[in-house]
């Protein structure tokens, strides 16, 4: 099928782009000695899930237990539950997945353990964890300096197995000076945190963290042994704009068809806030929802539901109604889960059609 063929709005994935960020981030992986447990919350699709398997991936990362249900049809030896899980339903659920393949849940309180120890023990199962520290970003995790307590709390609890130690260092936005010399700060953190388990009798397999922004200067983090990128399978206009990557590396764009020029000096497109989310970009002053692939000078300002706003004063060119526009989101994993299927793409044919099997998992 040719991509011309597809209605709008249509997510598409370039497949030589998406393999190529894929394999740079697993030799990148192999060449610091780093596991990678790669998130898939920004393509919630099982058949990429599997290709980053192929790639050498010890195993996937996910955020919600639907999320988990859905990998499992990857095979993965091993899923990493990034979040903490709290509510009976949830953990029934869960410790059904840990019958099937090694589940590994990071937690911050001793309340989440314990709820998780009387889920894995009513159902004879053993759940991996690691015990989550805040170094910075202040989302969850507690702090370095109470690792201790929380892993003497939840460690010795029956049917959960002590893994190690997770962080998120998602406030690292930017890899300038400042964000590396805050990276090292976290190294430093890291390793004190792995000292003081260590002295108390507690060692850590997994030392897992990392983000996308992050991702090439992992190696930075002594200690650290494993990563979770998510974005990079893709990036986006957030990767870009914190030079993490470049456009050439954006593998998702969503085709949208103009369907008025009625309004001088814009264009408006099928799509709006359901199609691409209401992110702004996360670094920047840059205003906008997106990126404009034929236009890289217009502005893509405004947003209704069913509608995407274009200022094109700037484009250096006219649009006609009909045309097809690519546009790569500020953030594609909010993008992504609009969307009920996506088609992988090579030149301007369409070569896979995805159901996105997470869409919508939040629970």
């Amino acid at each position: 099928m040719h991509v011309s063929e597809l209605d709008t709005p249509a997510l598409l994935i370039d497949l030589d782009i998406m393999e190529r960020n894929l394999a740079r981030a697993a030799s990148y992986a192999r060449a610091h000695d780093l596991r990678l447990r790669p998130h898939t919350k920004t393509h919630k699709i099982p058949a990429l899930g599997k290709r980053q398997l192929e790639l050498g991936a010890a195993g996937l990362t996910v955020a919600k237990v639907g999320e988990a249900e859905v990998m499992l049809s990857t095979g993965t030896p091993d899923l990493l539950l990034a979040y903490p899980i709290i509510g009976h339903r949830k953990l029934e659920r869960l410790v059904n997945l840990a019958k099937q393949t090694n589940v590994t849940v990071a937690i911050d309180s001793v309340f989440a353990g314990r709820q998780l120890s009387e889920a894995a023990r009513a159902a004879q199962a053993n759940i991996g964890i690691l015990a989550e520290i805040d170094m910075g970003l202040r989302r969850v995790g507690v702090p370095p300096e109470e690792a201790l307590a929380l892993v003497q709390g939840v460690a010795r609890l029956p049917h959960l197995n002590f893994e190690g130690i997770a962080f998120y260092p998602g406030q690292l936005k930017e890899m300038d000076e400042q964000s590396l010399r805050q990276l090292d700060t976290i190294s430093t953190r890291v390793q004190r945190v792995l000292r003081d388990l260590n002295d108390a009798g507690y060692g850590c397999r997994v030392v897992s963290g990392g983000s996308t922004p992050t991702l090439y200067q992992s190696h930075r983090v002594h200690g650290m042994n494993e990563i979770r990128p998510g974005t990079y399978i893709f990036n986006d206009k957030n990767t870009v704009s914190c030079g993490a990557c470049t456009y050439a590396d954006c593998a998702a764009s969503i085709l949208v068809t103009v369907i008025s020029t009625a309004v001088k000096n814009q264009i408006v497109v099928d799509g709006g806030s359901k199609t691409f989310s209401s992110d702004r970009l996360v670094a920047g002053a840059e205003a906008g929802f997106g990126h404009i692939v034929e236009a890289p000078d217009a502005v893509f300002t405004k947003m209704n539901e069913e509608h995407g706003l274009v200022n094109i004063q700037r484009a250096g060119r006219s649009f006609q109604v009909g045309d097809a526009v690519h546009i790569i989101p500020n953030h594609i994993c909010t993008a992504v889960n609009m969307h009920e299927t996506a088609y992988g793409i090579r030149g301007d044919q369409v070569e896979h059609v995805w159901t996105v099997e997470g869409r919508g998992k939040l629970q």
